[in-house]
């Protein structure tokens, strides 16, 4: 039996933990790129038989853990992202780049503004619509992520 190198996968979502708590200047955080988001749409998208709202959830929870937010904020918001990606997989390979990268950007936005109102809910204040600048950088980004994942998910023969 053919090992199924899932270790892979769990080493993409340990780095995107690790990008989510780089440091970076205060004027730049608005634009950091969702990183877990990118991941749970790109293994989703990929491994929908294996991968679904559990694993989105549980990715969350870690997110939660490691950036200091209110527990459930980032689970809720990666879960919603996962139900999504899920009805919709079997379209997003199909579509072009553009449409995937316009995809990508609702996506996102759709998990910021969970996350946004969840953090609203705690009493913080909201800061307009800024929130939602990682979607279009984790958007900008997808072009570039999703051949290199895929090529050595692909060399790694990740199923």
């Amino acid at each position: 039996m053919e090992p199924h190198n899932r270790w892979f996968i769990a080493v993409t979502i340990l780095l995107s933990l690790l990008l989510a708590v780089m440091p970076l200047p205060y004027n730049w955080l608005w634009f950091r790129p969702a990183f877990t988001a990118l991941l749970v749409i790109f293994w989703i998208t990929r491994m929908p038989q294996s991968l679904g709202v559990g694993f989105a959830w549980l990715v969350g929870v870690l997110e939660d853990l490691v950036t200091g937010a209110t527990l459930g904020t980032h689970a809720l918001a990666l879960a919603v992202l996962a139900y999504f990606s899920l009805l919709t997989y079997q379209r997003t390979r199909a579509f072009n780049p553009a449409q995937q990268l316009m995809w990508v950007f609702v996506l996102v936005g759709i998990n910021q503004v969970v996350g946004n109102w969840v953090h609203s809910l705690s009493g913080k204040p909201v800061p307009g619509l800024t929130f939602l600048w990682p979607a279009i950088t984790s958007a900008l980004l997808w072009p570039w992520v999703v051949p290199w994942l895929n090529s050595v998910a692909g060399r790694l023969q990740v199923r």
